[in-house]
């Protein structure tokens, strides 16, 4: 199966200075503590509480809403067969993510961290011509979906670089594993707005969401890797790595890294 998912990023390099001092929705946890994974989970709890409006000295937007310029979606085989865009996208939800689980490997400072969203929207403007579920798809227009109780297996990448004799966390990679309660989609102007197919197509695809949900999954998940990569990135790069781990230990895990990135 063929998967090309274009996301076009609202983050960009920042130019603002890296966090000199700690700042207050900063938790630090020790390794070496016994209730480490439970610090962990505050500590992760308190910084998605943060990105939710945004940390504009750092130039990280906000989370929720999260506005996203444009999704371009190609797959080429199996249930699902599209050519689509989304434009002018907006995504809520994210800002009331419950921390369930946040755990760091001592040796590699892989992250595995489990959430809890209790619903996102995802709304915005789009050019589809396709199938889904082998049911042809041919529109124009707004749409929305909305995943409900998605519950959200995170597993980051992480190398540690030196930078200004501070060390941070550089997260090269997110993968996700997720599971929802319940999918909601209504896609306007199917058909060039031929409102009975319209409305039976859109009610089909809703009865039918776990197998919809299912033929989605590939593009989901990686639409929701790429979101979340370039935000940890984004933190991570300007959030000395001491500051969330006090006794945080380079050994030979550092890679320098030029101060530009």
């Amino acid at each position: 199966m063929k998967i090309i998912i274009l996301l076009v990023s609202v983050l960009y390099s920042s130019t603002a200075e890296h966090y000199k001092t700690k700042p207050s929705f900063v938790k630090t946890c020790s390794l070496s503590d016994p209730d480490f994974d439970d610090c962990s989970q505050e500590a992760v709890q308190s910084l998605f509480n943060a990105l939710g409006p945004g940390l504009p000295e750092i130039d990280l937007p906000s989370l929720d809403p999260l506005k996203i310029p444009k999704i371009r979606i190609l797959q080429g085989e199996g249930p699902v067969n599209v050519n689509a865009a989304l434009d002018d996208v907006i995504v809520t939800g994210f800002g009331k993510t419950i921390v369930l689980l946040s755990q760091v490997d001592s040796k590699t400072y892989d992250f595995y961290t489990k959430v809890r969203v209790p619903k996102i929207r995802i709304q915005g403007t789009y050019d589809l011509k396709g199938k889904i579920l082998l049911i042809p798809l041919v529109g124009r227009g707004k749409c929305w979906f909305e995943p409900s109780n998605m519950t959200i297996d995170i597993v980051s990448d992480v190398k540690l670089y030196d930078k200004g004799g501070f060390t941070f966390f550089n997260v090269t990679q997110v993968h996700v594993k997720y599971n929802i309660g319940l999918l909601k989609l209504y896609m306007h102007n199917l058909f060039d707005g031929i409102s009975s197919l319209e409305e039976s197509t859109n009610a089909y695809l809703n009865a039918n969401w776990r197998p919809v949900s299912e033929s989605l999954r590939p593009i989901l998940t990686k639409t929701i890797e790429d979101i979340l990569l370039g935000f940890m990135q984004q933190i991570f790069h300007n959030l000395p790595a001491k500051f969330m781990i006090e006794d945080i230990k380079s050994n030979n895990l550092f890679s320098k890294k030029d101060e530009k990135e």
